[in-house]
């Protein structure tokens, strides 16, 4: 017949059976348990948040999916200054909506991966998608027209 738990252990927990694990750093065994810990020591990295190629390949290759976006905008934002400012601006926008791209269908995206990939991927989409729509929008000589968009300025001024 058992005493019960030790002090500081509930019936229930793991470590009232005398579960343990490896060795605490004062070397003492830790006791295992499925309750959250108290203070967080780690942060989970993010699903799909791995390396995008092989561990041994030099740094630039493990995040090539990142550094593919953030290039395109980078040569977005040079056309954009070279007076180029909607041809910059949906290239702006494209790069964030290939981003969205690269996340779903690729398993793995290193530093890409930032949330879940359902977030990473609506996040991308709309802000790009809402970049290109903004840059067809603009003046002079819009490619897109929104009539009730003018209505709704007209009113509010």
């Amino acid at each position: 017949m058992s005493a019960g738990p030790e002090p500081g252990q509930t019936p229930d927990a793991p470590e009232a059976k005398g579960a343990v694990s490896a060795p605490s750093p004062d070397g003492r065994p830790r006791k295992v348990t499925r309750r959250f810990p108290l203070f967080t020591r780690d942060t989970a990295r993010p699903e799909g948040g791995g390396r995008a190629a092989p561990g041994d390949a030099p740094a630039p290759a493990r995040q090539w999916p990142l550094l593919t976006v953030v290039s395109t905008v980078g040569l977005g934002l040079l056309i954009t200054a070279l007076d180029a400012f909607r041809f910059g601006t949906i290239l702006i926008g494209l790069a964030l909506i290939g981003g969205a791209v690269l996340r779903w269908m690729l398993p793995d995206v290193g530093m890409l991966a930032v949330r879940s990939r359902f977030t990473d991927m609506v996040t991308y989409g709309v802000l790009g998608g809402a970049i290109v729509l903004l840059a067809m929008m603009a003046q002079p000589d819009p490619i897109l027209e929104i009539p009730f968009l003018d209505d709704t300025l007209h009113y509010t001024i």
